[in-house]
């Protein structure tokens, strides 16, 4: 199923699995008028770690910083590109595509509930947000998303 070289596997999936979240999170907004996560904030946030802050009461009032857009986007990339790599270890030690895929993606949801809301000012899995609940679920289905990617990545790579 895969070659040699770890990141001639990782890289791709990761990148499929991104985009497999990102199409159906446009294909979503559209049906619904719900948005997912402005990745500018993500650029945002790192950007102000650089520079020692690491949390915020409300990232989307924080200051600008310059080019936090597109480096938000790359970081996205980046991150899928990573979380890929655990799928693809699974895959090669013998797990189903299915089950990879499923843990990985659904696992990752993790980081949005216990590290970027907490510093994006937004409370541990967004209990400070108007509707936890609703940011819950749509966390939840989003990272789905990214699982199915892995699976359509793993699949094909």
């Amino acid at each position: 199923m895969f070659g040699d070289g770890i990141a001639a596997q990782v890289i791709p999936v990761g990148v499929v699995a991104t985009v497999v979240m990102d199409v159906i999170s446009v294909l979503r907004a559209r049906l619904s008028g719900v948005r997912g996560l402005d990745y500018a904030l993500l650029g945002r946030w790192m950007l102000h770690m650089w520079s020692g802050r690491w949390f915020h009461n409300n990232i989307a009032a924080t200051e600008q910083r310059g080019g936090e857009r597109p480096f938000g986007w790359l970081l996205h990339y980046v991150i899928g590109v990573i979380w890929a790599a655990p799928a693809v270890w699974m895959v090669q030690a013998g797990a189903s595509v299915v089950a990879a895929a499923f843990v990985v993606g659904v696992g990752s949801v993790v980081a949005p509930w216990f590290v970027m809301q907490p510093a994006f000012g937004m409370g541990i899995a967004g209990r400070k947000l108007p509707e936890p609940w609703s940011a819950r679920s749509r966390s939840l289905q989003t990272h789905l998303t990214f699982a199915l990617g892995l699976w359509v990545g793993l699949r094909v790579i």
